[in-house]
């Protein structure tokens, strides 16, 4: 069961106290620790709070840093009757941010922490800050284009795959990691929120949330988004790239690069699409030269 991990540190590699809300019927884990302006850390499939375990110490010493859990991910509930799209996550997100009536906010993300918290930030220009922008993307793609679940969902295999994470998660780190090692701790961490196919219910919908076609259920919100990402210009950004991902090639930044021209950008060679785990010392050292710059 999920309340076993609760109060687990992950052999002290994860020692902070663990703060839960009740949001939209179920309860919400975050890391709550510093003080200062807010630094919101934000994961995404099929992570949890445990990938940023390396900025909180270092980071809290000049700012509150706030790392939730998405609802079916990390020490947060899984309900079994809510719809886990990006409209949902992005509501249960912004009802937590509200809740702590954090303002002045950082907020740092990556994969789909990226639509996450743009969605909020687009809604609540007010509150936001500054944006780190790691290997993450936005929009719709073309109808019938191919993502990289397409062949197991013609197999039919999709469901197997993804229900069993704790085979999947150490496989998709020995295809994606690049300086990082998935020790068996680190290995036990991120399998620990899904003991079942049933706690697997996040991480299976995550990637049939990308909105393929205007049709997908997720298209709106994603169009949404894109259409007020002007309200954001002016906010100081930094972009941090893992350049060996295979999820968020090179075009993609490109496309933030072209987005928010004159952002400083940052391409690290030696990390990927988990860069948290590949360049953890590098990417804190950037954020908090990046937070004194931008006071």
């Amino acid at each position: 069961m999920k309340e076993d991990i609760l109060n687990e540190t992950f052999d002290g590699t994860f020692p902070f106290k663990p703060n839960f809300r009740e949001i939209n019927g179920f309860q919400m884990h975050y890391v709550d620790e510093g003080e200062g302006e807010p630094v919101v850390c934000v994961h995404g499939e099929p992570m949890w709070g445990y990938l940023y375990r390396k900025f909180i110490p270092p980071l809290s010493k000049s700012n509150r840093l706030v790392v939730p859990d998405h609802m079916g991910f990390g020490k947060s509930d899984t309900p079994q009757d809510k719809p886990y799209t990006l409209a949902q996550h992005i509501d249960n997100f912004t009802k937590l941010l509200l809740e702590l009536d954090l303002k002045d906010i950082t907020l740092v993300f990556q994969d789909w922490g990226g639509p996450i918290s743009f969605g909020f930030a687009t809604t609540h220009p007010d509150r936001v800050k500054r944006l780190v922008i790691m290997n993450t993307g936005l929009g719709v793609l073309p109808a019938g284009t191919k993502t990289w679940i397409s062949d197991m969902e013609e197999k039919g295999i999709y469901e197997d795959v993804l229900g069993n994470m704790t085979r999947f998660i150490p496989r998709m780190f020995s295809s994606t990691l690049v300086s990082g090692t998935a020790n068996e701790t680190m290995i036990r961490a991120y399998t620990a929120p899904f003991p079942d196919r049933a706690s697997c219910i996040g991480a299976i919908a995550f990637p049939r949330d990308i909105p393929v076609g205007d049709d997908h259920p997720s298209a709106d919100t994603m169009h949404s988004i894109q259409n007020k990402l002007g309200l954001l210009r002016k906010k100081a950004k930094i972009i941090i790239w893992g350049t060996q991902d295979p999820i968020f090639p090179k075009r993609m930044l490109d496309w933030w690069k072209k987005l928010y021209p004159g952002t400083e950008s940052h391409e690290l060679s030696e990390a990927g699409h988990f860069l948290q785990e590949d360049a953890p010392e590098k990417i804190v050292k950037l954020i908090a030269n990046f937070l004194r710059k931008s006071p």
